[in-house]
């Protein structure tokens, strides 16, 4: 299923849609797939799966704890690929987020060809540059997976037309510079950097690093095509005292932001 249904039942709806991340594996292979259930019950449009890596660049520390719990608990790409299965069989689009070394170790047409088999919408491969995609971009225009790639306030105008010429879905736009973790606001960075991306591509942009509560998410609806939330999420079932409160946690919080996805 791609992503692009989500963005036009949201436009529809005359709001933004609401994208959550999780990553796979944590507090357990099947907890997190009970945990993506309830993000969809809470009403998200998408869900970005977390492939879990060793050494996460982009992560923030709430994100990395939940991530090394998964690697020590032996998580695999293939329970990535059954937790995206999982997730499709609800109706709502599964990106794999991943870095870029699991996915050449794991071999790009493989990977494409799993994830495709598996329901998946595409991949967000962060670390990844479009003008070094050359063993990505094929296998996944063969299994028309989106591929979604980011830009940052530091990404010049140029490399803003290379990135989201090389976008399928939408534009991953990164609200300030630096690693993932809910922040006390989302910050004005990111207003003009939908707008450049805007003038450049017809492509949804959604915002993400930051939004952590309704407040956020309406903020950042009133100018982006989707509002984007991963640590929020992930320190609900990090701070859970079992896998079935950190459930009904994310289930409540996700609730939330789609109230205010769709403040007017």
């Amino acid at each position: 299923m791609n992503v692009g249904t989500a963005f036009d039942k949201a436009r529809a709806d005359g709001r933004a849609a609401l994208i959550a991340y999780l990553p796979a594996g944590y507090p357990s292979v099947d907890g997190a797939m009970d945990a993506m259930r309830a993000l969809v019950d809470g009403g998200v449009d998408a869900i970005e799966i977390g492939l879990p890596y060793s050494d996460p660049l982009m992560d923030g520390p709430v994100i990395q704890t939940a991530v090394d719990a998964a690697l020590y608990g032996g998580t695999t790409t293939a329970d990535v690929m059954r937790s995206v299965e999982a997730v499709a069989r609800t109706g709502t689009p599964a990106l794999i987020m991943s870095y870029w070394n699991p996915i050449i170790r794991y071999g790009a047409d493989r990977f494409a060809r799993d994830l495709a088999a598996a329901g998946g919408a595409g991949a967000i491969t962060p670390d990844l540059t479009p003008d070094a995609a050359d063993a990505w971009l094929p296998p996944a225009r063969e299994h028309n997976l989106d591929t979604v790639f980011l830009v940052a306030p530091s990404s010049t105008d140029a490399r803003l037309a290379l990135t989201t010429q090389a976008c399928r879905g939408f534009v991953y736009a990164a609200s300030t510079m630096g690693v993932t973790g809910t922040r006390e606001s989302v910050g004005s960075a990111a207003h003009d950097l939908v707008e450049r991306t805007r003038a450049v591509t017809t492509m949804p942009v959604a915002v993400g690093i930051g939004v952590s509560n309704a407040d956020h998410a309406a903020e950042v609806a009133s100018f982006a095509d989707g509002v984007i939330v991963g640590s929020a999420f992930v320190r609900r079932l990090v701070n859970a005292d079992s896998p079935a409160s950190g459930a009904r946690a994310v289930t409540e919080l996700a609730s939330e932001l789609s109230e205010g996805v769709r403040r007017r």
